[in-house]
């Protein structure tokens, strides 16, 4: 899966020398949390977060007059209070990297960059929640059931043949990934909806064969 079919390409930069209450207003009329600071060529210079901006702000305890306090904000240049060091990514990179540079980097969103820094893009925690429910076919419902399969090579062919056997339609196959030195993983196989009797045979027959960790059925949801 590549950052650039998951990205939001629509994404709204400034420029160092606006004005912090101008980063400010354009997070707040666009409901993002983040805006990409970028040079008059595109090119990326840093980050600039709405934490950045309430940091920066005077405390609501200010003995300033609102012409002073306004000044003030209006003087405070994004270029003053962004991320220098901003992290980024490629869209020919996959989601998955971003994902876990997110996750130790503690960011809500990545800027995605071309070979020339660029800003071409913008992928966030939430397009990384669209991939894990598209891919797992979740918004269809079906059941999903977790078996603990050897980690040999071609474990999991036998259990792809029983669900053929037994008329059962795959969505998604995921797997927990371990350690080659450990004989055992869990494997993630979500099925469509079937009809009560042949799902209560599956369901019987699958434990009977296999290693059967647990069942969960979940109803359609409708993307609201």
């Amino acid at each position: 899966m590549l950052v650039v079919n998951w990205m939001s390409t629509d994404v709204v930069t400034i420029t160092p020398e606006r004005s912090m209450m101008k980063a400010s207003k354009l997070m707040k009329d666009k409901s993002i949390s983040r805006l990409p600071v970028v040079d008059e060529n595109g090119a990326i210079l840093g980050i600039v977060s709405d934490r950045d901006v309430k940091d920066a702000s005077p405390s609501k305890a200010t003995t300033l007059d609102v012409h002073e306090l306004y000044y003030l904000l209006s003087e405070i240049k994004v270029g003053d209070i962004m991320t220098k060091k901003v992290v980024t990514i490629r869209d020919t990179e996959t989601v998955e990297k971003a994902a876990v540079l997110m996750l130790e980097g503690n960011f809500g969103g990545l800027p995605v960059v071309d070979e020339e820094n660029k800003v071409v893009g913008i992928i966030t925690d939430t397009d990384i929640f669209k991939v894990l429910v598209e891919i797992s076919g979740i918004y269809e419902g079906g059941a999903q059931f977790c078996l603990r399969l050897s980690t040999a090579p071609g474990s999991l062919r036998p259990v792809l043949a029983f669900l053929k056997d037994h008329g059962a339609r795959i969505m998604s196959i995921m797997t927990h990934n371990v350690p080659e030195s450990e004989g055992f993983k869990n494997v993630y196989i979500r099925i469509r909806d079937m009809e009560k009797p042949e799902f209560k045979r599956l369901k019987q027959d699958l434990a009977e064969t296999f290693d059967v960790v647990y069942w969960a059925v979940d109803s359609a949801h409708n993307v609201i």
